[in-house]
């Protein structure tokens, strides 16, 4: 008789502090990204908050969501672009409007899927 095999779900209570949103998760994982690249050492459980991810999950996940091309190359460029800076493209400013929508999109696809994986804290949840 096989055997179903299921990875455990990582229990939301002690494995850390979700992101309050996907956005923040992005940032967090942009910067830890690249403080890596510049000779930082990344160490689990070192930050101030614990959370319940390494910030290369959030990453894969934008590479697994960009494989399944629910996500195309103009994301991936405003995702790193505006990450890199801590902001989110403002619709307001006429330069931005583009980046603006490919950002809600991209947000849109990537939300839900945090949130299902405990790193992005539930909408209805309370911190």
């Amino acid at each position: 008789m096989p055997r179903e095999h299921r990875v455990p779900r990582p229990s939301r209570e002690c494995d850390g502090v979700p992101f309050g949103s996907a956005e923040e998760a992005w940032f967090w994982s942009v910067q830890a990204h690249d403080a890596k690249a510049e000779g930082a050492r990344v160490v689990a459980g070192r930050g101030l908050v614990a959370r319940p991810c390494e910030p290369d999950d959030v990453l894969r996940t934008v590479d697994r969501l960009y494989r399944q091309r629910r996500l195309v190359r103009d994301h991936l460029h405003v995702l790193v672009h505006y990450g890199r800076r801590l902001m989110a493209p403002d619709p307001a400013r006429r330069l931005e409007q583009r980046a603006s929508t490919l950002w809600r999109e991209a947000f849109a696809c990537l939300s839900p899927v945090l949130r299902d994986k405990g790193i992005v804290q539930d909408a209805g949840v309370p911190r």
